[in-house]
């Protein structure tokens, strides 16, 4: 027994388990507040997953009950995403980072799969459960290949976050909808803030701590779920637009639509078309 506990694999274990043993550290100052919390600020403001996460759940279930129901796995992902992201920045463990990198990886990795526009397929893809597959394929070949340098997967989920995007915008060229326009503009602005925000933690450490303000990745934390929301409530009104036009989808926001202030989510007009199977 003794052998087993004092074996390269047990320390190789407790080593991926320890705190600190992640090769990334943020801005914030570590152990400020809390003996057990490394970056307390990071890890608290995880927080806003557990609120947005579980609202958007329920307002998106129309267009998921009509569309697929696997749309909510986008949000209960991102559920796991805060979770996982919450363990790393309290530990700062090597476990904890490859769980929260991971995460996001797989979440994007739903939204190619569910809401990539068809006609953007490649020409050997014939459907979307093709496609789907050529998904799952890459996605885990890249699960794999992040172990071999996880200080840059964070470089690479951008990549894919940008790629998507891009995509994105040149399907917003053939919308003429105003509320998606402007839900599109403000999802734009939003992610701008957000990235600005991460990169200027990440690289400008140094001045931020000369104005003892470190908290700009927890700041990234709050506006990035923000920019998901807004950004999976368009996809899904140009997918419903697209793939379920006969419910004529309209963008509405919670709790006051008037204003367009909150949370957006779809809502479906015309009769619906409830399917049966999955």
């Amino acid at each position: 027994m003794e052998d087993i506990v004092g074996s390269p694999w047990s320390e190789r274990v407790s080593g991926v388990l320890a705190y600190e043993s992640s090769k990334v550290d943020w801005c914030e100052e570590n152990y400020r507040h809390s003996e057990h919390v490394v970056e307390y600020f990071n890890t608290v403001s995880n927080l806003v997953f557990f609120i947005i996460s579980p609202l958007m759940l329920y307002l998106l279930h129309p267009y998921a009950r009509e569309r697929h129901l696997a749309v909510h796995l986008v949000w209960l992902m991102m559920l796991f995403v805060g979770v996982f992201s919450l363990y790393f920045h309290m530990t700062l463990s090597f476990l904890g980072q490859m769980l929260d990198e991971l995460s996001i990886l797989w979440v994007l990795a739903l939204g190619y799969g569910l809401w990539f526009p068809r006609r953007r397929f490649p020409s050997f893809i014939k459907d979307r459960r093709s496609f789907g597959r050529l998904v799952l394929i890459i996605t885990a070949l890249t699960t794999v290949s992040s172990f071999v340098k996880p200080t840059a997967n964070a470089y690479v989920l951008n990549v894919f976050g940008l790629q998507l995007l891009y995509v994105l915008r040149m399907e917003m060229k053939h919308c003429t909808d105003p509320k998606a326009l402007r839900l599109a503009r403000r999802m734009a602005a939003l992610w701008v803030l957000a990235i600005a925000c991460w990169i200027s933690d990440r690289f400008g450490c140094a001045f931020w701590q000369e104005l003892n303000f470190c908290y700009l990745h927890g700041i990234w934390h709050i506006l990035i779920v923000m920019a998901v929301a807004y950004g999976t409530t368009l996809i899904a009104f140009l997918d419903a637009s697209y793939e379920i036009p006969y419910s004529l989808p309209g963008i509405q926001y919670w709790p006051c639509d008037q204003w367009e202030v909150g949370l957006p989510h779809i809502v479906l007009k015309g009769s619906t078309k409830l399917r049966k199977g999955c």
